[in-house]
């Protein structure tokens, strides 16, 4: 086996387009050699969400290039890497068919081998590659489409502790600064309103908290948003700071209730682990200081080890999805053959019971 092995990833499920070039020591260390996103939030920002129909043409004039420019930055040739790892799933139909229909090209006409990889495992994955972590360990997937807990036990084993049964908490707060009014996207404006707001003012409910199970709900909790804005309308700036401020507060404590249970059953499960146990979180709202601060703070009281890998790897990107490639080739995984699909719904526990829906293109994740 070469000393490393050395991966194109392509990324473009939702509203970022990217390409990276990354390598592998045989000891799992890591050398990110490019990393380059373009973000669409200026195309998207004037309708309040992802059109799906902009971002895949967006994908379109733009992946070419950047692939491309990640060769370039990277000091490589196509012929120098050793596979070609893309985004199979789960996203936006027409953005994952641009990236993994590149994909295949590339693959095909460069004779490398071709990684259709999952989306969540990239999150799932990252901190090994920012903080060499052993398995096993959990993971909160926090975004605008996943709120998961997920028990990470190693590349392609994956066991979902919990799941949301109606929003994501990424979406709850995009929907929230909709209805305040604020820009889009809405988790970093609810997040800048609520620092001049009184977090005391709306006792907003705690969805699922006190309950066994370790899913989440936020559907109430925008729901009491929205009666609370409605009941003393027409709203002032500082009616809209200390919506935003206990709209943070309801989330922050749900959180704790649901992830501090998620530690406890960890902690039951793995009582005699080598090093310290560990609980990753990814994802866009991994980025919010009072939610970070939050579970810093959880961990610390249960002994666990708090990692949150550098925003640019919490939301999408390239690099994770190369890394997981290139996981699955250190593991010794086969290759997908070029007739892979893409897939809009892929959870990364098959086995896990649907809380979301089931339709043609399978479970929701």
């Amino acid at each position: 086996m070469a000393p490393f092995l050395r991966i194109l990833g392509i990324e473009t499920s939702c509203d970022e387009t990217a390409a990276a070039v990354v390598e592998r020591g045989q000891d799992g260390s890591s050398i990110v050699l490019s990393d380059v996103v373009l973000s669409q939030l200026d195309e998207h920002s004037a309708y309040g969400g992802v059109v799906p129909e902009i971002a895949a043409r967006a994908h379109v004039e733009a992946l070419d290039t950047l692939i491309e420019e990640a060769l370039k930055r990277a000091n490589v040739s196509l012929a120098d890497v050793d596979a070609i790892a893309a985004t199979s799933g789960p996203g936006l139909i027409g953005g994952l068919l641009v990236g993994l229909m590149t994909g295949k090209a590339i693959a095909r006409a460069a004779g490398k081998p071709l990684y259709a990889v999952n989306h969540l495992e990239g999150h799932a994955l990252t901190a090994r590659l920012t903080d060499g972590l052993s398995f096993p360990y959990l993971m909160l997937l926090v975004s605008g489409g996943h709120t998961q807990l997920i028990l990470v036990r190693g590349v392609g084993d994956y066991e979902r502790w919990g799941t949301t049964i109606d929003d994501a908490l990424g979406e709850a707060f995009d929907k929230t600064a909709k209805l305040l009014g604020l820009p889009y996207p809405g988790g970093p404006a609810v997040e800048e309103a609520a620092k001049t707001g009184n977090p005391d003012r709306f006792d907003f409910p705690r969805p699922l908290v006190g309950e066994a199970r370790l899913d989440f709900s936020f559907s109430g909790l925008k729901t009491a948003v929205r009666q609370a804005a409605t009941e003393i309308a027409p709203l002032t700036q500082q009616d809209i700071a200390d919506i935003c401020a206990s709209f943070q507060k309801a989330v922050s404590r749900t959180l704790k209730d649901r992830i501090g249970r998620g530690l406890q059953r960890f902690k039951r499960e793995f009582p005699h682990l080598d090093e310290m146990p560990a609980l990753v979180v990814a994802g866009g709202v991994a980025a919010n200081l009072e939610l970070r601060a939050t579970l810093q703070d959880l961990c610390s009281v249960n002994g666990f080890r708090f990692i949150a890998p550098p925003l640019r790897l919490c939301t999408d990107n390239a690099v994770m999805i190369a890394w997981a490639g290139l996981e699955r080739m250190a593991k010794g995984a086969a290759a997908d053959d070029l007739d892979v699909q893409p897939r809009s719904r892929w959870p990364l526990d098959s086995k896990a019971e649907t809380l979301l829906g089931h339709g043609k293109r399978g479970a929701k994740a």
